[in-house]
């Protein structure tokens, strides 16, 4: 099995790039943060004018009925732009959801592909952006209901900004809908850690970029064995990471799905932590700074190392799976 792109794939997620990159990602990130979402719901306008939003909803809903793999693509350039938005509730999470109950994706997902955003509580009551959401569900147990949406909790990424939200109108019950909960969950958690793989990967960027820019004692930084040991520390991780994301992919339909999406999202995590405090030390004191673009994809991987299950949970369901 080979775990590696496509050139079709590769193109796919240049385009992606400069697609965000034309945004001016950053600033719509600090305005979302502010409560002005206007230029980030730009940024998801086009994303789902290109298709990305509708990559994972199958052609009968309106959208492109993709592979996964093409999914995770695009949401490493969403993670390695720091995109804000419940996009991986909206373009992953609910339409893998939703696949398997015909009367609630049927009224939700062609909404979902032309970019409506849509957010969802997995057990915890706390959802994305619940407040401009024009779909809010919640998932527990065997139930899915539409959500009210309370009052807002403070999060460590301001970008990422949370609700608590309470189950309404019930939509459907059974032991299907704990499965459809169960799949729509792993592919949440797997765009999520496609996500934290991009986010590591645009901070190596902008950190070798630093390190050959700033200079100490004549010379530039990334020049000292010491910075040449942890940036190279930093691209060993990522790329040791990126084959079990894509293995994971892969598997979506297979009975090892939880262990893989578990084991490529602890990687995946992983990584990108490593990247973000080796970004932190290479950039001294300027690291630490809100208004350093730097601190918008800190505090994106602190805040996705948890929001799709703690370390403790993932590592407890592969420990499981390979008994």
């Amino acid at each position: 099995m080979r775990f590696a792109l496509s050139p079709e794939q590769t193109d796919f997620g240049a385009s992606v790039r400069k697609l965000l990159e034309a945004g001016r990602t950053p600033a719509a990130v600090r305005s979302w943060a502010g409560g002005e979402p206007g230029p980030g719901l730009a940024l998801v306008r086009g994303l789902a004018e290109a298709g990305v939003l509708g990559l994972a909803i199958a052609e009968e809903h309106g959208g492109l009925g993709a592979e996964p793999v093409d999914l995770l693509v695009a949401f490493q350039e969403i993670g390695r732009a720091a995109a804000p938005g419940p996009l991986v509730e909206s373009a992953a999470a609910i339409p893998a959801l939703l696949q398997a109950l015909p009367e609630p994706a049927a009224e939700i997902l062609p909404g979902l592909a032309e970019g409506a955003l849509g957010t969802i509580a997995f057990g915890e009551p706390l959802a994305l952006d619940a407040d401009i959401a024009e779909t809010v569900l919640v998932a527990d147990g065997p139930r899915l209901s539409r959500g009210t949406v309370g009052e807002p909790v403070r999060s460590v990424d301001p970008a990422r900004r949370l609700f608590r939200v309470e189950p309404g109108e019930l939509l459907a019950e059974g032991e299907e809908v704990r499965a459809a909960i169960a799949t729509g969950f792993d592919h949440g958690a797997l765009a999520a850690a496609a996500q934290l793989l991009g986010a590591g990967k645009a901070l190596l960027y902008a950190t070798t970029e630093y390190a050959k820019q700033r200079k100490q004692f004549g010379a530039p930084i990334g020049s000292f064995q010491a910075v040449k040991q942890q940036l190279a520390d930093v691209l060993i991780a990522l790329d040791l990471a990126e084959p079990l994301l894509l293995r994971a992919a892969l598997t979506t339909a297979e009975p090892t799905r939880g262990r893989d999406v578990s084991a490529a999202l602890l990687t995946c995590a992983d990584a990108a932590y490593l990247a973000s405090r080796v970004a932190l030390q290479v950039h001294g004191a300027i690291g630490y700074t809100a208004e350093y673009d730097l601190s918008l994809w800190i505090t994106r991987v602190r805040a996705l190392q948890s929001a799709w299950g703690t370390a403790d949970f993932h590592r407890a369901r592969i420990a499981e799976a390979l008994r």
